[in-house]
């Protein structure tokens, strides 16, 4: 089907809520890869090593969710025209927030301190509790359409798997504080599968349904393809909720596995027909195609093979995984988006204060494409470097800062470009006071 006819700009929040949400993001990427290059690699690269938790939310919580969020806060008035109001409150500490959870939880793995996973449960319950209050209201608010838009489903339903990602975290970290005691292993399942497939991969392919296509100058995605996401994903994580034994676990988890393959696969067959006009880092998609494929190809694999688990393949695979879906399969994407949003964003806001016939700097010149370029071949370096550091542990200082690198590239560039839009704003600012003088004169 057809994208929605009228983007609703007007409702836009403001700049410093969106770019306080998605500006510092990149620099917690930066920590994560200094934390791991230099970080105590005891049981490295195990996944339940310290350092390999610690990293994975130091990423996750510092990066990619004030970018989920910032994203979520921007894309339910622009597409779905359902503003969120809380979002003037709760933005100006996504960001932050989401920072102290990840030290908590980075302070507990690595020192056993119960105290920090004790704040951490703490925090995320009020932060994001709050946020998935204000987003289940934005979504029920929301004018519900006949047109099987992909992308207006998953911002309707974008609260369902915010909230069992953050409620099964906040039940581990409670077990962790001593607090309550719980099956660890089940909610760590439940919470890696909420937090992949239905948080990751249902927005990704949600949001990626409208930003692809105008970017690339690709046809929308075929109506079938709209009408099975993301319920069919969010129904097969949720199927994990019943306490099935561990064989039909085992086989769902095939399933779902393969259902996965088969989405990654033809998204990856559609971005090749696409063509990647208007977009410099597109070569990060095709990753992100490439990585949601092999992860769950892999993973099917491994779950054939459980009995005869010897490979030395097969003891590094927590950490493989989660490099394809972490780094291949979400920072790679989300880099790519931030790379054209923020631009288009400094566009839009110029455009909306720039009287017309002024001359508004084009999204290139707010931030070049060959800067882009370069950033994307690094961070397909590190992400390759990080896939093979199962095998060459001698390297993990190396990746980790080529990762930092990358993220740090990123940052500057993004930090460069809201700088062009404050010197474009007070020269427009200052042709109005110089314009009011005139006519105060006249």
């Amino acid at each position: 089907m057809s994208a929605p006819k009228i983007l609703n700009y007007q409702l836009a929040p403001s700049p410093a809520l969106i770019f306080g949400c998605l500006l510092p993001a990149p620099w917690m990427g930066v920590a994560a890869g200094l934390l791991l290059a230099f970080g105590p690699g005891n049981g490295m690269p195990d996944r339940f090593s310290p350092l390999v938790l610690a990293v994975t939310h130091v990423l996750v919580l510092g990066m990619l969710v004030p970018i989920i969020l910032g994203a979520l806060f921007q894309l339910f008035p622009v597409v779905a025209g359902q503003t969120v109001p809380a979002a003037r409150w709760l933005a100006p500490f996504v960001a932050v927030g989401s920072m102290a959870i990840a030290i908590g939880l980075s302070v507990g793995f690595l020192s056993g301190a119960a105290v920090g996973f004790a704040v951490a449960a703490i925090l995320a319950t009020i932060l994001y509790g709050a946020i998935t209050l204000a987003f289940v209201q934005a979504g029920w608010r929301m004018a519900w359409s006949s047109r099987a838009d992909l992308t207006l489903k998953t911002l309707q339903g974008s609260a369902l798997p915010l909230f069992f990602v953050f409620a099964f975290g906040v039940s581990l970290a409670g077990t962790f504080a001593g607090w309550w005691q719980l099956d660890m292993q089940y909610l760590l399942q439940l919470h890696v599968a909420w937090g992949l497939i239905g948080l990751l991969a249902s927005l990704l392919l949600g949001v990626g349904s409208t930003v692809v296509p105008m970017f690339w100058q690709a046809k929308r995605p075929s109506s079938l393809w709209q009408a099975s996401l993301p319920w069919s994903l969010w129904f097969g994580v949720g199927m994990l909720l019943i306490p099935l034994s561990e064989d039909y676990m085992r086989y769902w988890l095939l399933v779902l596995s393969f259902w996965v393959f088969l989405f990654a696969t033809s998204a990856f067959v559609y971005l090749l027909k696409a063509k990647r006009r208007f977009d410099p880092a597109w070569i990060l998609w095709i990753v992100c195609c490439l990585s949601w494929m092999s992860a769950a190809f892999i993973f099917f694999l491994y779950l054939l093979s459980m009995p005869n688990l010897v490979s030395p393949f097969w003891r590094g695979l927590g950490w493989i995984l989660g490099v394809f879906c972490l780094v291949g399969g979400a920072v790679m994407p989300i880099n790519a988006m931030l790379g054209k949003i923020i631009p288009f964003l400094v566009f839009l806001h110029l455009r909306r204060r720039i009287p017309l016939g002024q001359r508004v700097p084009s999204m290139q010149v707010v931030l070049p494409p060959s800067r882009l370029r370069w950033q994307a071949r690094f961070l397909i370096a590190s992400w390759i470097c990080l896939l093979v550091l199962p095998f060459a542990p001698s390297i993990r200082v190396f990746a980790g800062l080529l990762f930092s690198f990358s993220q740090g590239m990123l940052a500057l560039f993004l930090f460069l470009a809201l700088l062009r839009y404050r010197k474009e704003l007070q020269l427009v600012l200052h042709v109005e006071k110089k314009s009011q003088e005139i006519n105060i004169l006249k």
